[in-house]
């Protein structure tokens, strides 16, 4: 039985210089001349120059080399050598080439359209930059995970058909569900809450649907939510459990994925700053700096001037009562909301948002009725409050928008293999 090697073992040097070794995956590139076939030959770890000559190698290989074309699959077995023109510093001298499927022609080429990317998005995936974006995603999650563990929450998957509207009845996608009316969820935080009794500190990672009608840089219809609930929590902890989660992915980004990152043009220096404590301003504060009337939302412009100059992400709390969710408990003055969004810097936007819930059956219900909600689609959330309910705060984090801004990528869809946008449902 024939053990392959990764490409990254034999560019950094682990199988020693003549040695034999056998490889496999996809033709990345090819090009012939004078009876010498150069392959680049990628996998999932890398890319390697292959040489298929005559003399070294069998007919049978080179007539297979001259014939496969780009994302062609092959195995090649060879002496590996250093070699400072080929990509890499090392190139297979191979011996023997084998075709395990010829492609056809392949349909990417230099300067195509980003629609025409998107219509082949199950093809430009194989591209090497967006391997190094999934790959830096499979990680990012890992940390994520990796620090509520130890911090000792508890994950738990919620369910992604409800009844029970979160954000907003204008942006739920609608289904049948055996003659009933349900949503696909906004977002998980209503069961967080119902996990935090037993559970007490829980967190879940799961996707999130908005039918928002949103053309930025920034929005997605299906995207993945990182939610967080934690009992006996206040307003001032949620944040700093926020900062102190984002400081851990960017330190962990930098000490363990630089390679990947420089990949990504992305300087790991740009995440080891981001270091608590974040920058914090109240929503009256960031109205001025933003020029904004008081009781707006902050726009795209106006998130880029709230970060301009910073080189770690700012918090903006406390914003009007009247302009946020039911869920979310006010201030002593009952104006303003015991929240706060986090905004990353160079204009990337919120990454995040969270509250102090309110936690008082009665306050709570007041809320819903000034809203007119149907107190009978809550009843569930409701008995909550009912029943040794504590005070308890929580957060969501985009983990796309995070993903965005980590690797300083133009556009959210290049964050997530197959986006949904609101023109875009395929493939």
């Amino acid at each position: 039985m024939v053990k392959y090697a990764a490409v990254e073992d034999v560019l950094s040097g682990k199988h020693a210089e003549g040695s034999p070794v056998s490889i496999r995956g996809w033709i990345y590139r090819t090009r012939s001349s004078g009876g010498v076939s150069f392959v680049v030959v990628r996998d999932r770890s890398g890319v390697i120059q292959c040489t298929v000559k005559k003399g070294v190698a069998d007919n049978s290989s080179c007539e297979a080399a001259q014939k496969a074309l780009v994302e062609s699959s092959i195995q090649v077995t060879g002496k590996a050598f250093q070699d400072g023109r080929a990509p890499g510093g090392w190139e297979l001298r191979a011996e023997k080439f084998v075709v395990t499927h010829y492609g056809e022609t392949y349909p990417i080429t230099r300067d195509q359209s980003t629609e025409f990317l998107l219509d082949v998005r199950h093809l430009w995936l194989r591209s090497q930059k967006m391997t190094n974006v999934l790959k830096a995603r499979h990680h990012v999650i890992r940390y994520l995970r990796e620090f509520f563990d130890e911090q000792k929450f508890y994950e738990f998957s919620p369910p992604i058909l409800t009844k029970s509207g979160c954000e907003g009845g204008s942006t739920l996608f609608e289904l049948d569900y055996f003659g009933d009316k349900v949503y696909l969820t906004q977002s998980g935080q209503l069961y967080n809450e119902a996990l935090i009794a037993s559970l007490e500190k829980v967190f879940i990672l799961a996707p999130t649907f908005r039918a928002e009608k949103s053309r930025t840089t920034k929005h997605l219809t299906e995207f993945w939510m990182l939610e967080v609930e934690a009992a006996h929590f206040d307003n001032e902890e949620n944040m700093r459990l926020q900062e102190e989660m984002v400081s851990f992915v960017c330190r962990k980004m930098a000490d363990e994925q630089s390679g990947l990152l420089k990949n990504l043009e992305r300087k790991p220096d740009e995440l080891t700053v981001v270091e608590p404590p974040f920058h914090c301003m109240t929503y009256e504060e960031a109205v001025d700096k933003a020029g904004i009337e008081w009781g707006d939302d902050f726009g795209a412009k106006d998130e880029v001037a709230l970060t301009k100059g910073l080189d770690k992400p700012v918090f903006v709390k406390n914003y009007p009562l009247k302009i946020k969710p039911f869920y979310m408990e006010a201030t002593p003055d009952g104006k303003h909301a015991l929240n706060s969004d986090l905004f990353a810097p160079q204009g990337h936007g919120e990454i995040a948002g969270g509250s102090q819930r309110v936690w008082e059956y009665d306050k709570l219900v007041k809320r819903m009725k000034a809203e007119k909600m149907n107190l009978a689609d809550y009843e569930w959330y409701l008995d909550l409050r009912r029943y040794g309910s504590v005070p308890h705060s929580g957060f969501g984090l985009g983990v796309e928008r995070l993903i965005k801004w980590l690797l300083n990528l133009e556009h959210i869809r290049n964050a997530i293999p197959f986006p949904r946008v609101i023109n875009r449902a395929y493939p």
